[in-house]
């Protein structure tokens, strides 16, 4: 290896991670809610184990043990650069670790001078008109004026924008997917009932609260998008802890009054996977009620757009006769 001996990355290899952050960053190092477990104070999905020096960075997907992996992985040193200060027993100098990415500013985009092809789109998509207006007017949806996308918005209680997901109105090809750089899971996209409720059902995308909604047809709940889910592949062992939604955690937080928790992911294996973690994280503490789309591989999208399709087929039968 060039620039290092084969005695100095054996030397290197001796430091623990654990030893080294105890030793040379102490006011990163904070204890985690779990027993000999500890956490970085800039990324609390980074634990270390106090014993075995093993290491997970959750968010990242990285691991390790020695104090090798935990400066070229996490600190971004070059290999020679952290053979060099840790091949001493006792190293001078170690540069600190970067600072943490400022998350970038939120800002939602334009507008359109009008919603035509967001209507068009979601009224296809099975989603009821009165609905569709009902978000319009409450300010969490409108059309961007640049790409024509369907715009999903999160406020927080004093009504100012804080989270917002672009979902393509384009219905060739695979649509467009994103959310808007800077947005805040604690307020993803939430449909408020009408008058006082003690219950919220929980989706994974944004537009599911609202195809569920024009099926259902009633507002006694609060319905939140969770923006998205985690779960393993089907399959496959699950390699990191499965952490609860940040977005329902917020909510929660905010409304003590809540009493049941409606889970109500996607009828598929990660749906599924993430319902069963949901519901074993809050039981005790709420009324958990399970209510998948009956029907395997669908979500609440899925049906609300067939159950549309039936109806525009009917309409067009009973025209024709």
């Amino acid at each position: 290896m060039p620039g290092v001996s084969k005695e100095q990355i054996a030397a290197a290899k001796q430091m623990t991670a654990i030893e080294f952050l105890r030793r040379f960053r102490p006011n990163e190092l904070v204890r985690s809610g779990s027993r000999g477990e500890f956490q970085l104070r800039e990324h609390d999905s980074f634990k270390i184990n106090g014993e075995s020096s093993i290491w997970h960075w959750k968010s990242r997907d990285i691991g390790g043990k020695s104090a090798l992996d935990y400066l070229i992985k996490v600190e971004g040193m070059k290999f020679v650069d952290a053979v060099l200060a840790l091949c001493d027993e006792c190293p001078g100098y170690i540069p600190p670790p970067p600072q943490p990415k400022k998350r970038p500013e939120f800002i939602l985009p334009p507008a359109a001078v009008n919603n035509r092809r967001v209507f068009a789109y979601l009224l296809k998509r099975g989603i009821s008109r009165g609905v569709i207006e009902a978000c319009v007017r409450a300010g969490i949806l409108y059309e961007s004026a640049d790409y024509h996308n369907a715009v999903f918005v999160g406020r927080d209680e004093a009504g100012t924008a804080r989270y917002a997901f672009l979902r393509g109105t384009y219905t060739r090809g695979e649509p467009f997917k994103a959310e808007v750089p800077g947005s805040d899971k604690r307020f993803c996209y939430l449909l408020p009932p009408k008058g006082k409720t003690n219950r919220v059902a929980v989706y994974e995308a944004a537009i599911e609260p609202m195809a569920h909604l024009t099926l259902e047809g009633t507002t006694d709940k609060w319905r939140l998008s969770l923006g998205g889910i985690y779960a393993p592949e089907e399959g496959q062992r699950q390699e990191r802890e499965a952490k609860n939604p940040l977005a329902l955690d917020a909510f929660l937080e905010r409304h003590p009054e809540i009493e049941e928790i409606e889970i109500c992911t996607n009828n598929d294996f990660a749906g599924r996977w993430a319902a069963a973690h949901i519901e074993r994280a809050y039981q005790g503490r709420y009324r958990m009620v399970k209510n998948l789309p009956l029907r395997e591989g669908c979500d609440y999208g899925d049906l609300a757009k067939e159950n549309y399709e039936r109806r525009t087929a009917r309409s067009l039968s009973d025209g024709s006769r």
